[in-house]
């Protein structure tokens, strides 16, 4: 199936493209961007001029910041094309809603990735958890920002979520998981004294049995830290390096699940949508970042520039 590519950055160039030219289902037909282009691919800087010559294009993948994302989708859906949308879906959980009740309205499936949920190890550790009494959860997301996002200013400004943007993919992998529900409780947000997002954060939830605690950082050097440490009454489980590997009791378990990488599996969950005329909406990471901005308080730190 032919598809689109709308927003030709590092994540589009790093993961996207990749994931596409390596899967038989799908034909990258068009790339709209401003500045990027992708070798051998029909490229257009006006997505609506897109729209209307490309009939034959049926998906449209979009890999814009968050702000702008909505106008996007909500032109394609419009235009009766299936929407696949980078994380985190939206800038806001109005809009993503809103842009549900479109796709139901034109009878077009609609995708809200979350692409941490599909490491290797993820689905693992839920079979691993299933049953189990949790007592404590740590989730520990440390980054350096500027080997991450170089220069990207959006992520600074209100939408862009600063330290959530990674922090958002520890929450997809922990509402996948942990079967309980749970909720933000309290929340500290760091926030550089010339910007607008947190480059830090510290948050409690709400669990039925178990202490949990989140810390974010976007000022690690050096190694990076995304880990998550759930202590139970049948052993302690640990997912490293962002769900790639898992150790039960100190010990490395796991296999590795069949098509190896998170964005093919994100492109093969699009086919199987495409096949049933589904909708993938799943907003939970979402609600926890929306939690802690409107509990969280705010403390001003040191200035951050590239």
């Amino acid at each position: 199936m032919k598809l689109a590519l709308v927003g030709i950055g590092k994540i589009a160039r790093d993961q996207h493209v990749p994931a596409i030219a390596a899967s038989p289902d799908w034909d990258l037909a068009a790339t709209v961007s401003r500045h990027g282009a992708v070798d051998g691919v029909e490229a257009y800087d006006d997505f609506d001029r897109m729209l209307e010559e490309r009939a034959d294009i049926r998906v449209v993948s979009l890999c814009l910041p968050p702000v702008p994302r909505f106008d996007y989708a909500a032109r394609a859906i419009r235009a009766g094309r299936h929407v696949m949308l980078e994380k985190p879906p939206g800038a806001t959980l109005s809009e993503c809603h809103a842009l549900e009740r479109m796709a139901r309205d034109m009878r077009v499936s609609l995708y809200a990735t979350w692409h941490s949920r599909e490491a290797d190890m993820v689905q693992a550790a839920k079979a691993w958890l299933a049953g189990k009494h949790l007592k404590t959860l740590v989730i520990t997301w440390k980054e350096d920002v500027r080997r991450w996002h170089p220069g990207q200013e959006w992520i600074w400004e209100p939408g862009g979520l600063g330290v959530f943007d990674p922090g958002i993919n520890a929450l997809s992998i922990l509402t996948e998981i942990v079967a309980e529900p749970m909720h933000v409780t309290a929340a500290r947000l760091d926030v550089p004294a010339n910007r607008q997002t947190p480059i830090a954060a510290e948050l409690a939830f709400h669990h039925p049995t178990a202490r949990a605690t989140m810390v974010l950082d976007w000022r690690q050097e050096g190694d990076q830290t995304w880990e998550i440490r759930a202590e139970t009454d049948g052993g302690t489980l640990q997912l490293l390096d962002g769900g790639a590997r898992m150790i039960v009791d100190g010990a490395e378990t796991g296999e590795a699940a069949p098509l190896g990488g998170e964005y093919p599996r994100l492109y093969a969950r699009m086919k199987t949508l495409l096949n049933t005329g589904g909708i993938d909406m799943d907003l939970a990471p979402m609600r926890h970042v929306a939690d802690a901005f409107t509990l969280g308080r705010r403390e001003t730190v040191a200035p951050f520039d590239w």
